[in-house]
């Protein structure tokens, strides 16, 4: 079992790699949202996904997020950014798909690895 100070390093960590991945990922044309924009909606969820917060905060952000996500290209940037995500932190995928379901939010698609986003509008 992780101490309190692995726990809080390990959600450190994960939100360095995260703010990491989502610069080195490039926007879908056209969109005005950045998979950058998307980490920082997220980042209160890296305690709930990671076990160590509550799910709270991180309603705040996901509701932040598909709200700021309207036309299609920001829908499809924002949902490239979690597949990413999703392929880089499978630890976590579960957790983070089951977010939008628990946070009241229908996005209309699956937070997974082989999400197809070109047919999400």
């Amino acid at each position: 079992m992780e101490s309190p100070a692995e726990k809080k390093r390990t959600a450190f960590l994960a939100s360095m790699m995260m703010v990491m991945m989502a610069s080195m990922m490039g926007p879908t044309p056209a969109s005005a949202i950045v998979c950058t924009d998307v980490t920082r909606y997220l980042i209160p969820c890296i305690g709930f996904l990671t076990g160590s917060g509550s799910i709270g905060p991180c309603c705040g952000g996901v509701s932040g997020l598909y709200n700021a996500a309207r036309s299609t290209p920001d829908k499809q940037t924002v949902c490239n950014c979690l597949k990413n995500l999703a392929q880089a932190y499978p630890s976590i995928a579960g957790r983070a798909a089951g977010l939008p379901g628990q946070c009241g939010v229908q996005i209309g698609y699956s937070i997974d690895p082989h999400t197809d986003c070109r047919t999400v509008r």
